[in-house]
């Protein structure tokens, strides 16, 4: 007989619902969610729990508004490193971590090494950080900058939809 792990190992449309109702508004209560998939209030709390149990819910948060606290410049840096073995890729996912502006940090397989995705006030807060912070971090061999013009679409947490 399979355990209980493994049959709760896959999604169903349930668990599904409830990531996409959620992704929406976290703050639903649990009443409020339990509608909105089609659950009575107890079954929902438990598919809720263990949902957070399996680490496909991480945690919440509040979605701050970038522009109202004049964080909206934001720049994608090509960064490219002068060694790839595993030594240095630690020494630099420890270091990119510590810097603040860095919203976002993917190694790349292509051209580059990694993508950052840094948020700041201005041009000028950014130059600050790309020449005192990030060109300075171990392995950095050079860097390319791409200005975001403008942001369309946003945000893993709208993912929603494509879960239903």
């Amino acid at each position: 007989m399979a355990s209980e792990t493994e049959i709760f190992s896959e999604l169903d449309q349930f668990d599904r619902k409830i990531l996409a109702a959620l992704a929406e508004d976290g703050r639903l209560s649990i009443t409020d969610l339990a509608a909105k998939v089609g659950l009575s209030k107890t079954p929902c709390q438990i598919r809720f729990k263990r949902l957070i149990s399996d680490g496909y819910i991480e945690g919440f948060k509040a979605v701050l508004n970038p522009a109202k606290m004049q964080l909206d410049h934001i720049a994608f840096v090509e960064v490219k490193l002068s060694d790839t073995r595993e030594d240095a890729l630690k020494s630099f996912n420890d270091a990119i971590k510590k810097i603040r502006e860095v919203e976002e940090c993917h190694m790349i397989a292509g051209r580059f090494d990694y993508l950052l995705k840094i948020r700041t006030r201005d041009i000028g807060r950014y130059r600050r950080v790309l020449g005192e912070r990030i060109s300075t971090l171990p392995h950095v061999a050079s860097t390319s900058t791409n200005v975001a013009m403008e942001t369309v679409k946003e945000a893993w947490d709208k993912f929603g939809s494509s879960l239903s």
